[in-house]
């Protein structure tokens, strides 16, 4: 396989290849044709652009689809510089291959909202070099020069009312040579911008659509795996002998995340689990539980950490203050708990092995199974299925749910669909992290913060992984500080520092990384600073972004659309955040009321969202309102807490998330922006948290500083308050 990171403009428009009488442009793959391969005249495609001798046109896209409706996104790209049919458009998943590594990257990822942002560029051009190369065949054929001929909706039109469609001119296209500077059409676009239907929800909405957890082949056998209840504990020895009673029970085997019972079906195979005797060397994971881990980061915050932002002499200014505001904020454990609950499908041969996943870390989890199989990377064949949520635990460096099944499809030699329960994904560890900070703040004459000083305090996601390098620098792992560390507030003396911990408990990136507990703390807090100066949150924020003005145009465009300052039934009050984050800026206003009960409920968001250049706002405005969906979640319900080393949470009941009847009435303004693009699929997040919290303080008085907001903190609160 090819080592190269990434590849030039020109490397990508110059590479062509005639086959099957059809037109394609890209690079080779070394392999991946079962997975492309076309029908009838069709030929087989090696990379991101077919065009058919019947004018339909494929796009092979290289981020997985998880919701977030890159499926349409990226094949519009194509097709507003290729100036085809829409309804001729279609899609397919890729294969892993260098080719379709990010954009200087050397993986296949998807995350960190960079799908359309890294892909901008690179599917332009491609759709323009084709479209180049089919007026010169229609040129070349009517002989007469290209700039006499213009191309509309699959068609080149040329002198004299002549044309020809794009599946007549595919072939003769592909004889020629690859423009090496195409150029992008500019001016006002026929589809980017406007709200198109999704290419994947027919499929969706009548069933045919193949997530990982619908895979099936002839011949297969299913499996769940008895997984240990503490982190990092060993099998210590299980008795099968029950188990192997269960009709449909194969197979009961030892791998090394726990006990695997491998069955004709799921069921057989689930209660095969419930039937063995598993007995745990626990080691030293069982003395982990919440409240003794609590107590050690608020230790930590009182010291001393290493400075991840230093701006004037926060110390000093502090010191010097006669009135301080000192205090302490928290966010729990958080799982990913996407509705497909983690599985995978293995297929191993001797020379081969095939799996079927939703993976948002293609290349990672392909090169990790791998060295479990004792294959080379070329030898497996990883397809990504439609991925029922991610939300960063589809893309593990550990691969674990690859891992383990391909594990799995060593022991039994059969193809197998290793799967999880809900329970096993909430309980199986991989969460956001715990996290604690404290603040100290002072003001100046005028109410604004003088001096700002923030100690974080909670586990590195890439310690130990192979971003560490690249993403921990002296000791500070910017996703931990982000958010915090680059506020674009103005506050002349701050300083931010950060205490990593260790413990047993895994942790991975969380949908909005470190921005998901460092916004919360920032707006919550700067909130009360306002509040302190007796001065309105909105005009407060507003003052110390004047040197912003992207971010300070979501906050005003959120204000506006909210009727910030008008009058509110009794009993809601309004809260506002705001986030830059992912390359976009976000404000959210939040209205909330509160029971006597201590129930919190949100009756209505609005969202202000600048995101650059945008694609299709339908996409944008759907991931805005899935992003406070998910924050919403979080803020108002979501905590996992640990006891004896286990997780107290189990499915739904215990970790709660936003209903219909409790998800509140969504507005979603878009300001045009003519930026690069930005991210949608993560900048919605963060600000909802502060925005309710802030809200619920304008509502009632109370302040609770530790997530989520549920009605025992609140009250708790409110008896604090007095």
């Amino acid at each position: 396989m090819s080592n190269k990171k990434g590849m030039t403009r020109r490397e990508f428009i110059t590479t062509g290849v005639l086959a099957g009488g059809g037109l394609l442009l890209a690079c080779h793959l070394p392999f991946g044709r079962d997975l492309l391969a076309a029908t009838g005249s069709e030929f087989t495609p090696n990379a991101f652009l077919r065009v058919a001798p019947d004018g339909r046109v494929t796009v092979i896209v290289n981020k997985s689809e998880m919701g977030q409706g890159v499926y349409t996104s990226l094949p519009m790209l194509v097709a507003e510089e290729l100036c085809c049919d829409w309804r001729k458009v279609t899609f397919l998943a890729s294969p892993v291959a260098p080719e379709y590594n990010r954009v200087g990257a050397p993986i296949m990822v998807t995350g960190g909202s960079s799908s359309v942002r890294t892909e901008w560029e690179r599917l332009s051009l491609a759709g323009a070099a084709a479209r180049e190369m089919l007026i010169a065949a229609a040129a070349k054929e009517w002989k007469v020069a290209p700039s006499d001929c213009r191309v509309e909706n699959g068609t080149v039109f040329g002198p004299g009312g002549k044309k020809l469609g794009f599946g007549a001119l595919a072939a003769k296209a592909a004889t020629l040579p690859v423009p090496k500077n195409p150029k992008l059409k500019g001016g006002a676009g026929t589809l980017l911008g406007k709200p198109l239907p999704r290419l994947d929800s027919p499929a969706k909405l009548n069933g045919t659509a193949i997530f990982g957890i619908d895979v099936s082949v002839p011949g297969m056998l299913t499996c769940v795996i008895a997984r240990s209840p503490v982190f990092g504990a060993r099998v210590k020895s299980f008795d099968a002998a029950k188990a192997k009673t269960i009709h449909g029970v194969r197979q009961v085997v030892a791998v090394e995340a726990g006990v695997a019972v491998i069955a004709d079906g799921f069921w057989s195979a689930l209660k095969g689990r419930e039937a063995l005797t598993v007995e745990w060397e626990e080691g030293d994971g069982a003395a982990i539980s919440t409240p003794s881990m609590r107590a050690e980061y608020a230790r930590l915050a009182e010291t001393p950490g290493l400075v991840a932002r230093r701006e004037g002499d926060a110390a000093a200014a502090l010191a010097k203050a006669t009135r301080k505001f000192d205090v302490e904020y928290e966010v729990p454990y958080l799982a990913h708990a996407p509705m497909e609950p983690l599985n995978c499908f293995v297929d191993l041969k001797t020379d081969s092995c095939l799996i079927r996943t939703g993976s948002q870390f293609q290349t990672v989890d392909r090169n990790a199974a791998a060295r479990v199989a004792g294959l080379k990377p070329e030898q497996v064949a990883l397809e990504t299925t439609f991925l029922g949520g991610g939300f960063g635990r589809r893309g593990n460096p550990a691969s674990d749910f690859v891992v383990q099944a391909v594990q799995v499809a060593k022991a039994v030699k059969k193809p197998v669909k290793v799967i999880w329960t809900r329970e096993d994904d909430i309980r199986g560890g991989y969460y956001r992290p715990m996290w604690y900070d404290r603040i100290s703040a002072c003001l100046d004459e005028r109410g604004m913060p003088l001096a700002w000083q923030q100690r974080i305090v909670g586990q590195s996601i890439v310690a130990g992984t192979m971003f560490e390098k690249g993403m921990v620098k002296d000791g500070i792992d910017r996703t931990s500080v982000e958010g915090a560390a680059d506020t674009p507030y103005d506050i002349p003396n701050l300083q931010v520092e950060l205490h990593t911990t260790k413990n047993r408990v895994p942790v991975l990136w969380w949908r909005s990384v470190g921005y998901s507990h460092t916004t919360f703390v920032m707006e919550s807090f700067l909130d009360e600073l306002a509040h302190a100066a007796g001065q309105d949150p909105y005009q407060y924020r507003r003052a110390l972004l004047k040197k912003h003005p992207r971010i300070l145009n979501v906050l005003e465009t959120a204000a506006r659309k909210s009727g910030w300052g008008a009058p509110l039934p009794k009993g809601r009050g309004r809260g506002i955040a705001v986030q830059d984050c992912f390359g976009s800026y976000v404000a959210q206003v939040a209205e909330v009321s509160l029971d006597p009960k201590g129930q919190v409920t949100v009756h209505r968001v609005v969202c202000a969202l600048d995101c650059g250049k945008l694609v299709n706002p339908d996409t944008v405005k759907a991931q805005m309102e899935s992003g406070i969906a998910f924050g919403l979640s979080a803020a108002l319900y979501g905590a996992i807490t640990l006891k004896n080393g286990r997780v107290e949470q189990g499915n739904f009941d215990g970790y709660p998330l936003v209903a219909m009847d409790t998800m509140p009435e969504v507005e979603v303004q878009i300001v045009p922006s003519s930026d690069p693009p930005g991210g949608v699929g993560e900048p919605g997040v963060p600000p909802i948290a502060p925005a309710v919290a802030n809200a619920l303080f304008a509502a009632s008085g109370i302040r609770v500083r530790s997530l989520p907001l549920t009605p025992e903190k609140v009250l708790a609160a409110r008896r604090d308050k007095g």
